[in-house]
């Protein structure tokens, strides 16, 4: 394993050192959006070669970015996770969001938008921080998926507490979500919950 280097005394290319080759980025996707095996890094990966996958999951880890974890009976097997500092890797995900969501087109008829990428590209990369905010937690029904988003005041999480009950229940197409995005109307509740959602995340 050959380890490149941009070798300039700058931040940009140190983080390219570690993130800039073809597909760790979106290896950093998956991972910082849960545990995944192997099998469901090239199912999410398309394209990807068995090898290079590995590769790329040996290097991350070698930077610290990503471990391996066995999971306990009766599911014993084993699965990657980006680890606390592969997790700093979120913000630079959410940028890159931010910046290629107005190169894609609408989707295609033929083409699936996954629930995942609806959220955690198109929705929770425009939360606007309010400084003095209480803490709100939105529960989305996504295609069938459930995804919990809870602000408190200028932090975004994905975890809400044991004890959290929803400020705002909402069911959405993924589709809906992209579509909101590119500036099409979305159908919310008429709540006060419902518009400070919106206002969150930018959607009115």
């Amino acid at each position: 394993m050959v380890h490149r280097s941009y070798e300039q005394y700058c931040p940009i290319a140190a983080a390219l050192d570690v993130l800039g080759d073809r597909w760790t980025l979106l290896i950093m996707r998956e991972l910082t959006m849960g545990e995944r095996r192997f099998t469901d890094l090239r199912a999410a990966l398309p394209g990807i070669a068995p090898n290079l996958l590995s590769e790329r999951l040996r290097e991350l880890q070698a930077e610290g970015l990503v471990e391996q974890r066995e999971l306990p009976p009766p599911a014993a097997r084993s699965v990657y996770a980006a680890t606390a500092a592969g997790r700093d890797v979120v913000p630079v995900l959410r940028s890159l969001a931010r910046f290629g969501a107005d190169r894609l087109d609408p989707p295609p008829d033929d083409v699936v938008v996954q629930p995942y990428m609806a959220v955690y590209a198109m929705l929770t990369p425009w939360h606007a921080p309010e400084p003095a905010g209480e803490r709100f937690h939105a529960r989305l029904d996504v295609d069938g998926r459930t995804f919990d988003v809870v602000t408190d005041g200028l932090h975004l999480s994905l975890r809400p507490r044991p004890d959290d009950t929803p400020d705002l229940e909402l069911e959405l197409a993924a589709r809906d979500l992209v579509a909101a995005r590119q500036g099409a109307p979305v159908k919310l509740p008429r709540t006060a919950s419902a518009k400070r959602f919106a206002r969150l995340f930018q959607l009115a």
